[in-house]
């Protein structure tokens, strides 16, 4: 019976290690705007009505056309870290809120920034070496991803 137990918790141990911290705030992940909305190059607000979950956090889509869109294939349109905002992840390994209307597509995949007081960090990410950043916040990333 011991052994069941320990085998019981080590199970449960890796599941809950799987899953990484997002950024949900106001409860969904890119505070409920459409993630497939983005990939078209709009940033728009998912609605109550259609909304899912995926590896424990929720979504918000604009229509059943993006939700299905997403069942498909979620993984390619979870934003990077998490929806934290991708410079503050290269340049000091810290999750940062973001806005949601501060993004960029690169390489196929979605990357938000904060911009509020004068700080529009997608500005500074586009005027430094984005390779080179995208690098480093993977890197960081590793490290941050589960606290």
């Amino acid at each position: 019976m011991k052994h069941l137990i320990v085998i019981f918790l080590f199970i449960s141990s890796i599941n809950y290690a799987q899953t990484i911290d997002y950024n949900t705030d106001d409860g969904f992940v890119a505070e409920g705007y459409d993630v497939v909305s983005y990939f078209n190059m709009k940033a728009i607000e998912g609605s109550k009505d259609y909304k899912t979950t995926y590896d424990g956090v929720k979504y918000k889509f604009i229509s059943k056309e993006n939700l299905n869109t997403f069942l498909k294939n979620p993984k390619s349109y979870i934003p990077q870290y998490g929806g934290y905002c991708a410079y503050a992840v290269a340049k000091s390994s810290k999750k940062v809120s973001v806005d949601p209307e501060t993004f960029e597509i690169r390489d196929g995949k979605l990357y938000l920034f904060y911009n509020s007081w004068g700080t529009n960090t997608l500005k500074k990410w586009n005027k430094e070496n984005v390779k080179g950043l995208q690098k480093k916040a993977d890197l960081n990333w590793e490290t941050i991803k589960f606290k």
